[in-house]
């Protein structure tokens, strides 16, 4: 503990013994420093609130660029170079007839002071900090407020004129875009047309490409398997039923009337088998061998009529009439079906044998129709939006689209919101201080002395006999005396500057205010 005390003794000693470099470092430092704070102008900030409220009358889905977007916009809009430079040429930073170079360095200024920060829904806070060193404090509080004033009036004149104009340019764009839309949907259309006039036997008819009608009829010929299978084992049912059922009923007491009921029947059965040929079934056809067994019977019953009967006579029977013509019924309903299977049987096999025939026509076509298609969903979409933008530009025509209002107006500032004078002058005096006590001792360390003789011995590894105490005369005590008046009167002149620049800087706080 005696050691470390005997070091701060000995360090204390080598610092006063140059104490002159002391106060020469400090105010070189202090001078340098302060210099450098008044060279930085003081920065003002005013801020401002803005309500922005979007007008969504029409649906969502009718929205032109409304909605969260919408606000997006408005806050890049705000600090756009042309309002930029409105402001500019407003508040006086931009002097008449300025060059495009004088214009981009105004313009630039402002955008990197003015900042829009969003806050909750749709409010916007605007902030302007402004720090010209040609100004005045008070002119550099009364701009940064007067930046935001202009800001605020320019963008709510470009409200009022942007929300009709934009209106009009998105219905002139959109009506560009559909010209050029139905003039290539007409060249497409045109195309399309010549192809098919040049492989009119290749291109079967019918809406859509050949893939597309291939797979129309490969679904309907599913459906109508399964109605065919449906209608073969109804008309089944039916020929079971009517072959069980007799064709006459005897009634007692009645006799042959009108050439008999057997004959009408067969003559009846005849006309039927003569249709069934006609439209192709064979003999071998079940329902053809049903029906020759059942003429044969008939036969028998006519036969058995024109030989005269006793006291009765058979009638036809009712319940026989109504099978006949259910399964007649059914047998037109099992041929149309197979009639329209033969038809789409054929058709599919005709378009697939000209697809692998001519691959490249089937190819070109269906490039032609998704070309065509394409185009036609996007002229669609163009007439939907044209008629959406028509419908927003009538409303905003009778109604605001965008309402602005001001919350907080723009704050007068009184004080520099930068740089904070009175700590950086202080810390500069502190600095300064510090740098003289440090230039001391490190140039004690290099100039290497003795101030004990401990330290003298420490260092020499030799014993010291004796020291000899410094005898300081009166002459010499006056000397010191006098000179100690000067240090202080340094020292107390650098500490004197210091609160002066203070008072000066509070003074012209209050001159802004």
């Amino acid at each position: 503990m005696t050691s470390l005390y005997d070091e701060f003794r000995v360090a204390l000693h080598s610092v006063w013994t140059r104490r002159w470099l002391v106060l020469a470092v400090a105010w070189g430092i202090c001078i340098l420093g302060w210099l450098a704070i008044a060279s930085i102008p003081n920065r003002y900030d005013s801020r401002a609130r803005l309500l922005v409220d979007v007008n969504e009358i029409l649906p969502d889905d009718a929205q032109i660029g409304g909605g969260r977007p919408q606000l997006d916009q408005i806050r890049e809009t705000l600090t756009s170079a042309r309002n930029m430079e409105k402001v500019a040429a407003t508040t006086g930073l931009l002097p008449a007839g300025a060059n495009e170079r004088e214009k981009a360095g105004a313009v630039g200024m402002l955008q990197k002071s003015i900042k829009v920060i969003p806050q909750q829904d749709n409010i916007f806070e605007i902030t302007s900090s402004i720090a010209v060193g040609s100004l005045s404090d008070a002119d550099n509080a009364k701009l940064a407020s007067g930046v935001l004033d202009s800001l605020i009036t320019v963008f709510r004149d470009d409200q009022l004129r942007g929300g009709r104009m934009n209106a009009r340019e998105g219905l002139k764009f959109l009506d560009a875009q559909i010209a050029d839309r139905e003039k290539a949907l007409r060249e497409v259309e045109a195309r399309r047309g010549a192809f098919e006039a040049q492989n009119i036997g290749l291109i079967p008819g019918g809406s859509g490409s050949p893939a597309q009608r291939v797979d129309a009829a490969r679904a309907e010929l599913g459906q109508i398997d399964s109605q065919l299978v449906s209608a073969q084992a109804q008309l089944a049912a039916a020929n079971g039923q009517l072959a069980s059922t007799p064709a006459t009923i005897n009634i007692p007491g009645m006799g042959s009337v009108g050439g008999g009921v057997a004959r009408q029947q067969l003559a009846g059965a005849q006309n039927e088998l003569s249709s069934m040929r006609a439209r192709g079934l064979t003999d071998a056809h079940p329902d053809v061998i049903a029906l020759k067994s059942q003429i044969a019977s008939l036969k028998a019953m006519a036969d058995r009529e024109g030989a005269g009967g006793g006291g009765g006579g058979n009638s036809q029977n009712p319940a026989y009439a109504s099978l006949s013509a259910m399964r007649a019924e059914r047998q037109a309903t099992v041929s149309a079906l197979s009639s329209r299977k033969a038809q789409l049987t054929g058709d599919i096999a005709r378009i697939t044998s000209q697809q692998i025939q001519n691959p490249g026509i089937a190819a070109e076509y269906d490039r032609i129709n998704g070309e065509y298609t394409a185009f036609k969903a996007q002229y669609d979409k163009l007439l939907a939006q044209r008629e959406q933008v028509r419908m927003r530009g009538e409303v905003q025509t009778e109604t605001d689209a965008i309402k602005i209002e001001l919350l907080d107006p723009p704050s007068k500032p009184t004080s520099p919101a930068a740089p904070n004078r009175p700590l950086f002058l202080t810390l500069v005096l502190l600095a300064g201080i510090g740098g003289g006590v440090g230039a001391a001792f490190g140039l004690a360390q290099v100039r290497t002395s003795y101030a004990t003789a401990a330290k003298l011995e420490r260092a020499s590894g030799l014993p010291v006999i004796g020291s000899i105490t410094e005898v300081v005369t009166p002459d010499r005590h006056l000397d010191r005396r006098k000179k100690l008046v000067w240090l202080m009167s340094g020292g107390g002149a650098l500490v004197g500057l210091y609160a002066l620049l203070l008072v000066v800087e509070f003074i012209q706080r209050g001159m802004v205010a």
